[in-house]
């Protein structure tokens, strides 16, 4: 992974940005990061997010749900 360092930023930019961390629940550093991937183009979005958006854009889908078989449970395992 690179690593970049940021001088001279501005004091009140320094603030909303550890703002906007804080009101993400991300370090700082976190929020710059999502903010720069944003920026280049880079996907905010985890595998799960993926399938919803895929599922909304495509009016959803259906899944089979196999039948359910049930068994007296073994009496043993209550004893």
């Amino acid at each position: 992974m690179a690593a970049v360092a940021v001088r001279n930023l501005d004091d009140q930019t320094h603030a909303r940005l550890k703002e906007m961390a804080a009101r993400h629940g991300h370090s700082l550093e976190a929020e710059i990061r999502r903010i720069l991937d944003k920026a280049a183009g880079l996907p905010d979005e985890n595998i799960g997010m993926a399938f919803y958006r895929f599922a909304q854009e495509h009016g959803g889908f259906e899944l089979d749900i196999p039948e359910r078989e049930f068994e007296d449970p073994d009496e043993s395992l209550f004893a």
